[in-house]
């Protein structure tokens, strides 16, 4: 029993030595996991740390340039959808074209602005607006349209430029279309439908002067610029003559508008070579007459139709040849409802209703003014023929006082001759000298 007694403590003792060994144990693989971890902690400090020197590095050259809109970006002052692919700057008073326009725009609407000139390339951004059809710029204080002013719109249909005061329109504003630096060097541009209605006098006086139909005659013939166009609309624009062979360039037009206009007539206007053309509009001019060259032009093109309302026609003698051409010819729409507007005995009776009797040219009144010019004529030939009959009954005794007139100018001029004589003799010159003393 003491022997078991005396080992009992040896044995515990052995066991807090275990456990003591088993807490150091643990201690140290504690110890390796915390320093572990902080290695791995430490790596990514040091990556960062890595990673901002190059940045420190960097961030003392200049700041990239920024990069580009997106494609769907819209301009601050405008309004887009690019579902409809529809852009809407309407009246922002824009004085330019913006530059980061999106690229997916088919029809712009750039109205009610303050642009006042479309120089070159306006629309010549990056990258280009290849689908843009329809551009609408009606309305925008635009004045003048330089060449090539419509360059990279290789998809440009309809262009208007209504209600502007332009008073100075290149000749090669409409050439090209594509993505060439030269206008003249574009050639044919895309463009179908050209509206340039109501255009308004410029606002400085000193371009007033400066015909508005002879730049359009320009444009429309610049090296046939404008082959492609079938639409063309130029009402409203107080044209009182066409230039000659003006839509000589224009062989495929198929609409030609040129109503609300002051024309009198079409003179030598070349339609021959429109040989597509189908509707022409000449309603609201001042056409009193179409004489047999103007109606041949019109006949001679098979599919045409022609809008006359609204002209004052004078039914007189020179009208024969237009009624007689109404009765047969169907290109005349509404023919029925043209009527007489001169003279006041005819006003209102349709034109297709007139016999040859009807149109004789009655010899014209007297203009009043002329009237008085003749009563003075006459007036002054009396006061004439009795001025010469008062002459005629005292002759004798003008012809005594002519005589009378002619002697006393005679004996007048001796006198003068004598003292002349005296003067000149020296004898006599001193004679009278002695005398005088």
């Amino acid at each position: 029993m003491p022997g078991g007694c005396a080992r009992g403590p040896a044995a515990a003792a052995a066991a807090g030595d275990r456990r003591l060994r088993l807490a150091r144990l643990l201690l140290v693989l504690l110890g390796w996991v915390s320093s572990s971890t902080g290695t791995s902690s430490s790596s990514p400090s040091s990556s960062s740390t890595s990673s901002s020197s190059p940045s420190s590095s960097v961030s003392a050259q200049p700041p990239p340039p920024p990069p580009p809109p997106p494609p769907g970006h819209c301009p601050a002052p405008c309004e887009c959808s690019e579902a409809a692919r529809t852009v809407k700057c309407v009246n922002k008073n824009l004085t330019e074209v913006p530059e980061d326009l999106p690229r997916y725009v088919r029809t712009l609407f750039f109205t009610g602005n303050q642009l006042a000139i479309l120089p070159s390339g306006a629309f010549a951004s990056r990258p280009p607006l290849a689908e843009l059809a329809t551009l609408n710029l009606s309305g925008s204080c635009l004045q003048e349209v330089s060449a090539g002013a419509f360059e990279h719109l290789p998809s440009l249909r309809q262009l208007d430029l209504s209600h502007n005061p332009l008073a100075d329109l290149s000749p090669v504003a409409f050439s090209g279309g594509g993505g060439g630096s030269n206008a003249s060097s574009l050639g044919r541009s895309p463009l179908s439908e050209l509206f340039l209605n109501d255009i308004l006098p410029p606002r400085d006086s000193q371009l007033r002067n400066r015909s508005f139909v002879g730049m359009v005659a320009a444009a429309l013939q610049s090296g046939g610029a404008l082959g492609n166009l079938l639409r063309l609309e130029l009402s409203g624009n107080n044209f009182i003559y066409l230039p000659r062979d003006m839509f000589s360039g224009l062989p495929k037009l198929k609409h030609l508008d040129l109503h609300n206009n002051s024309l009198v007539g079409l003179g030598n206007l070349a339609l021959g070579n429109l040989t597509h053309l189908e509707t022409l509009h000449l309603g609201n001019n001042a056409f009193k007459a179409l004489y047999n060259a103007s109606l041949v032009q019109l006949q001679s093109l098979p599919n045409l139709r022609v809008n006359l309302d609204n002209n004052p026609w004078l039914c007189d003698c020179n009208l024969v040849d237009m009624v007689a051409w109404l009765k047969e010819t169907n290109v005349v729409e509404g023919k029925a409802s043209l009527s007489c507007f001169f003279p006041e005995k005819m006003r209102n009776r349709p034109l297709v209703k007139l016999n040859s009797s009807d149109l004789d040219c009655d010899p014209l009144p007297l203009d009043p003014l002329q009237t008085s010019y003749v009563f003075l004529g006459i007036v002054l030939a009396l006061i004439g023929a009795i001025f010469l009959l008062v002459l005629y009954l005292n002759r004798k005794g003008i012809k005594k006082w002519l005589y009378n007139i002619r002697d006393a100018c005679r004996d007048h001029m001796e006198g003068y001759h004598y003292r002349y004589e005296i003067n000149a003799d020296p004898r006599l010159t001193n004679l009278s000298s002695n005398s005088d003393v």
